[in-house]
């Protein structure tokens, strides 16, 4: 059932020139003061979803993007700050981008965040998908099967920071600790101070692989879905299930996952369509190239693959696919309703803030979601 609304904010400052006949998202490139917004918006939009009751505010971690879309590099960072600005939003990483890491000092970073807020900062995870940030950050991406190794050797270690008092590691990238003499003595393991505070840590990490379903099942990690078109949705929520019981755990439908939706209220579905269209062909004209259209095709290819549509996709192909929500607030309400039907386990829903968006405009659209769709899950 339905109880937690969040958002999700890539860090994006307000963009000029929007749209799909706009300024081509590689010509953007912004002043540092510019850039500097997105740190003010997030501080905004926490505060107002704090007033407003929403469960979470999602962010992403970046590096290098003059280009304006996404501009928060250190989510731990920024998630400690905003706790102090708040009082009971709960702040998630969606993503750390666990390759540009040190696997120790993100567990110890999260560690930190998670005692001093209280654990209102919640640990997520992710292998990275922009080359020129991972691979100039010391990690592998361009090479997949690599950077799937360096990830899960990176992860092997995060779970023995987290979990255990004293670890050691061997592996392929990395020694832990260093074979070296310390005080008269040679380490043979290490502490990492302090660890988190709550225990076993939860954990997330987007789904976009059937690797990946298996990775996360096993580890008792949960998954978010985004931006996905019903069909794949349909798909890939059934496969975490039946890999999570692999593993012995036995879920309902849609426990422990989280689903991301674009939206737009407005009086009718046209007038949302109209509304958004501009911000919603801004994001793809950023992210299609990364091979972010989680669309499928009449039957059930996902888009890319042979056969199936490789354009950039129109915000008519969002709502019939049923990953952007356009309409009124009783068409949201009844479309959640239906969700609840077929996952009787989902519990998380996160609205995605068009990257185009201006900041006013989507915390407009955020006080009236909560003024006209959140009551009627609210109190249940």
């Amino acid at each position: 059932m339905i109880k937690d609304f969040s958002v999700l904010y890539v860090g994006n400052i307000d963009l000029d020139n929007v749209g799909l006949d706009g300024t081509p998202a590689d010509d953007r490139r912004y002043s540092n003061e510019r850039l500097m917004e997105s740190l003010h918006t997030a501080k905004l939009v926490a505060q107002l979803m704090d007033d407003l009751g929403f469960y979470a505010l999602w962010m992403a971690e970046h590096h290098f993007q003059r280009e304006g879309y996404e501009a928060i590099p250190n989510l731990m960072m920024m998630g400690l700050y905003l706790a102090t600005q708040t009082k009971r939003l709960k702040l998630g990483a969606a993503f750390n981008v666990v390759p540009a890491w040190h696997p120790i000092r993100l567990a110890e970073d999260f560690a930190m965040a998670d005692i001093l807020t209280d654990g209102r900062v919640i640990f997520g995870v992710g292998r990275g998908y922009q080359s020129r940030e991972v691979e100039s950050l010391g990690g592998p991406l361009v090479d997949n099967d690599a950077n799937r190794e360096y990830f899960e050797e990176q992860m092997e270690i995060i779970f023995k920071a987290f979990n255990e008092e004293s670890f050691s590691h061997k592996g392929k990238h990395f020694t832990i600790p260093a074979e070296v003499e310390f005080r008269g003595y040679d380490v043979k393991e290490i502490t990492v101070v302090p660890r988190p505070k709550h225990l076993p840590v939860e954990m997330w990490q987007p789904i976009v692989s059937g690797r990946t379903i298996d990775f996360i099942a096993k580890h008792g990690i949960k998954g978010v879905v985004g931006l996905t078109g019903e069909t794949l949705v349909t798909q890939v929520f059934a496969q975490y299930r039946e890999a999570c019981a692999r593993y012995g755990r036995n879920l309902i439908p849609g426990e422990d996952l989280a689903l991301e939706l674009g939206f737009y209220l407005a009086n009718s579905q046209k007038e949302a369509m109209d509304r958004l269209r501009p911000y919603h062909d801004e994001r793809y004209k950023w992210f299609a190239p990364f091979g972010f259209v989680r669309y499928a095709d009449e039957e059930g290819r996902s888009w890319g693959t042979p056969g199936a549509p490789a354009r950039t996709p129109h915000i008519e192909d969002g709502v019939q696919q049923k990953a952007w929500i356009c309409g009124t607030p009783q068409e949201f309400i009844d479309f959640l309703h239906e969700l609840e039907e077929k996952y009787p386990g989902l519990e998380h829903i996160i609205l995605h803030w068009a990257e185009g968006m201006p900041r006013e405009e989507f915390m407009e659209q955020l006080r009236k979601f909560a003024a006209e769709v959140m009551p009627e899950f609210r109190y249940r």
